[in-house]
């Protein structure tokens, strides 16, 4: 079947009006934004609108120099075999050539998808987000980023000020507040999240009165059976079953892991069942890393059987969707797609930023759902933010979208002549990224793969007349290898920022005399003193509940490859390894780290 006959033949998405909270059930379109409308007419004598005059604003244009879609190396969308050669040129720039943006005072364009300008970007507009940066992320999003997306007519977007935004308006959208003093508990509502979770969201619902429910994990992220088990068991004196799942698809935060299609079919399929709808929020799709599977297996003999492997193969066929639609790109069409592709019922709200692509100041994102839950999401941001910053929309609209072809009123886009970088630009531009921080996985995991054990040695004559060690073990300078103790144990991140290290703190010799989570943290501290000088996130910073962090919560380090300089990762890496090692050596804890309590940081 064709892909026209295919989008014939989809299914409409289906209701979850009954998921609307109730204020936003009630509430209505904004008079006055859907009074905009009527601005645009050509030549109307606007005496209606409470806009102030655009030529007392004191920008006459915004400008600056930016990056050239072609400044980073990408990686091979193929992972490299044996990929090692990869981290001999790891040079993250190629060039480091500029254009000049400019976005103009005024232009005269009737095309408000092409009009880039002060005069509009800086007046109040539209929630859905600026019209020319609103229609490129939209057709991005239907054509190239989620082509396979199985319901009729396609999705929606609407721009956010950031992910935090975009997920506090569809918890705002989707929840009622509880409180214990004057609702029923059998009124309370849920959120589903990973065993160890992003905490700002869980920190945004749970004022809200949600229950936060975790679920298990393994090296592919949210488990199936862990879902199954949650829901099949779910013990209502709690509170009503949750209808929310809350998750990060790629590169999890913090955990790294990378969920395959097989298994986000298992889990949409338990939620199509219980009735739920998946907010994925997925800062790090585009960095998928073709290399870490084939080093993780290497290194650590631990292949992944999961058909998570970026690079390996086109998700956009009909091998893993109906429809098999190619997003145009052999790069997006090697990553593992979201779960909009397997979205039948259009039970899926994802988030989307510029955060990771841009900047995290930009606070710039967008939401892609079903019509019917951007609706109402649109109307809650009439009466709240309105829209994200016209200052950001419109340069982020010249870089990419770039000013009418032939218009002679200033504007200038991200590229040298001047015009914008188009979806092929913005794709090379994902590709650099990935490249650079692609790198940056390979040495860091590099480093602490041939450090991560603790290595105990003795003098050969002592060890010999003893009869401990046989003379044919591994001999240096008089010296012996007597054993070696892992210290800690991890899997090579498919995607992200991060690299999750379980410690094996049963190795350590204090670990029978000491408390695990005093020993944890004191471990944490021993980190930050000279000559290591090496801060990482516990994981107690990730467990959604009390359970989880004083169970297992510290025995977890999240490190993250990403912030610190090119030059840093490698030596940063080091002295993490060598303070783990001399930690481990430790007889008895030093003065600071006795002072750690049983609570951790």
């Amino acid at each position: 079947m064709d892909n026209i006959s295919s989008m014939k033949t989809l299914p409409a998405p289906v209701d979850l009006s009954h998921h609307f909270s109730r204020v936003t059930k009630n509430r209505a379109a904004s008079n006055v934004k859907d009074f905009y409308k009527y601005f645009s007419i050509p030549g109307i004598g606007n005496l209606a609108g409470g806009l102030p005059n655009n030529n007392y604003f004191p920008y006459d244009t915004l400008e600056a120099r930016v990056a050239l879609p072609q400044r980073f190396k990408p990686t091979p969308v193929k992972p490299v075999d044996p990929p090692l050669d990869q981290q001999q040129t790891r040079t993250l720039s190629s060039t480091q050539e500029s254009a000049h943006v400019v976005v103009p005072k005024t232009t005269n364009t009737s095309n408000l998808l092409q009009k880039i300008d002060l005069k509009s970007a800086l007046q109040y507009g539209t929630a859905q987000g600026y019209p020319p940066l609103y229609g490129w992320i939209r057709q991005f999003v239907r054509e190239n980023l989620h082509p396979n997306v199985p319901y009729a007519n396609g999705p929606e977007i609407i721009l956010t000020c950031g992910s935090t935004d975009g997920f506090a308006k569809i918890i705002e959208a989707l929840t009622n507040t509880w409180s214990q003093d004057h609702d029923k508990l059998q009124d309370k509502e849920g959120l589903l999240v990973e065993e160890f979770a992003y905490m700002n969201a869980v920190q945004a619902t749970r004022p809200r009165g949600l229950n936060i429910v975790p679920v298990k994990v393994d090296d592919e992220g949210m488990t199936a059976s862990g879902l199954e088990d949650v829901l099949e068991g779910w013990d209502e004196s709690k509170g009503k079953r949750p209808h929310l799942i809350y998750t990060v698809t790629i590169g999890q935060n913090p955990t790294g892991t990378t969920m395959g299609v097989q298994r986000r079919k298992d889990i949409y399929a338990l939620c199509c069942r219980y009735d739920i709808i998946i907010i994925e929020d997925d800062p790090y799709w585009y960095l998928q890393y073709p290399s870490a599977n084939p080093l993780s297996v290497s290194t650590c003999d631990h292949p992944k059987f999961t058909d998570a492997l970026p690079g390996l193969q086109n998700y956009n066929t009909s091998a893993f969707n109906g429809m098999g639609k190619s997003s145009g790109y052999p790069f997006l069409d090697s990553l593992v797609p979201s779960y909009l592709s397997v979205d039948t019922q259009g039970r899926v709200v994802r988030i989307d930023t510029f955060s990771k692509t841009v900047a995290p100041g930009c606070r710039l994102g967008w939401l892609t759902a079903q019509p019917a839950l951007v609706e109402r999401i649109l109307r809650i941001t009439e009466t709240s933010t309105q829209q994200p910053s016209g200052f950001v929309q419109s340069l982020i609209a010249e870089l990419v979208v770039g000013p009418e072809a032939g218009s002679k009123h200033g504007g200038r886009g991200g590229t040298k002549d001047g015009a914008g970088w188009k979806v092929e630009g913005w794709v090379r531009w994902l590709e650099g990224l990935r490249g650079n921080y692609e790198r940056r996985m390979q040495t860091m995991c590099s480093i602490l793969d041939s450090g991560k054990c603790y290595v105990n040695t003795g003098r050969v004559q002592s060890i010999s007349d003893s009869g401990d060690i046989s003379s044919s073990e591994e001999e240096v300078e008089g010296w012996a290898i007597v054993e070696k103790r892992p210290m800690y144990t991890f899997i090579w991140p498919l995607g992200g920022m991060f690299v999750w290290l379980r410690l094996n703190l049963q190795s350590h010799p204090l670990f029978d005399s000491v408390s695990h989570a005093k020993l944890a943290h004191a471990l944490w501290v021993h980190l930050t003193t000279e000559p290591y000088l090496v801060l990482v996130a516990p994981g107690i910073l990730f467990s959604p509940t009390d359970e989880i962090r004083d169970k297992k919560g510290w025995g977890y380090f999240r490190l993250c490859f990403a912030a610190v300089d090119e030059a840093d990762v490698e030596k940063t890496s080091r002295r993490f390894v060598d303070g783990c090692r001399s930690f481990w050596e430790k007889k008895r804890l030093g003065e600071d780290e006795e002072g750690v309590g049983e609570e951790g940081v």
